[in-house]
């Protein structure tokens, strides 16, 4: 509907709620300088009020014998609509807006002949099944456990080899609160490096700790845990 058409079908499918958002707008734009619309909108609403909910039987086998011949060819096209679809959408809504006219201002009541027939539904496509893949795991990586045999600290360790360096992961649990730690690389010639260090907060909760080691994977010994006086508590044999 432009500005300046009146297009009546369209109003009936206004009423029905089965317009777009583009087209109730351009529906509210038409009717704000259209008193015939406007007066006809208020007819229509006062129809559907009085109407009710057409009975779905109707769009099946239509009225009885003997009814309303422009009733009789409305819902013979939009039968033919509904097995064909190959009209438009607003011609079908035009069609049930007839339907409904028709009854309402012949006075009757629609019955349909009920013959068992149903519209076949929809039927849902097949839920998409994702498989989920692990990430793989970046060649040479390590993971190793320990447990220090006096302080009864336990470390989980995973040591990525990268070119010349090392990076590591460590979660370490039982070393008592308020101990300054460090994660110390131990390589085979006994040289020490320092991969990162942590103040403990919680004993049971523990730590979880990311560092680096300019140390080649192949020259490393073991990783060690210890406070900053060199009190071991754990160490891992890599």
């Amino acid at each position: 509907m432009s500005t300046k058409e009146h297009d009546s079908e369209l109003l009936g499918a206004y009423v029905l709620g089965a317009l777009d958002e583009q087209e109730v707008r351009t529906v509210d734009v038409h009717m704000a300088s259209c008193q015939k619309c406007r007066d006809e909108l208020d007819g229509l609403r006062e129809m559907e009020s009085a109407l009710g909910e057409v009975p779905p039987e109707a769009f099946l086998d239509g009225p009885p014998e003997g009814g309303d011949l422009l009733l009789q060819r409305t819902l013979r096209q939009v039968r033919s609509e509904r097995a064909g679809q190959t009209l438009r959408r607003r011609a079908v809504l035009g069609s049930v807006a007839a339907v409904a006219a028709a009854a309402v201002l012949g006075g009757g009541v629609l019955i349909g002949q009920n013959t068992g027939e149903r519209i076949p539904e929809a039927i849902p496509p097949a839920p998409s099944v994702t498989a989920t893949v692990p990430p793989a795991q970046p060649a040479g990586m390590k993971v190793l456990e320990g447990r220090g045999a006096s302080t009864g600290s336990e470390m989980r360790l995973r040591v990525t080899p990268a070119v010349d360096w090392i990076r590591l992961n460590a979660s370490v649990t039982g070393i008592p609160a308020g101990e300054r730690c460090r994660m110390v690389v131990v390589a085979k010639d006994g040289s020490r490096e320092i991969a990162g260090s942590w103040l403990v907060a919680d004993e049971k909760k523990g730590a979880n700790l990311d560092g680096s080691a300019a140390v080649p994977m192949d020259d490393v010994q073991k990783v060690v845990i210890e406070n900053d006086k060199g009190k071991e508590y754990v160490s891992v044999k890599v």
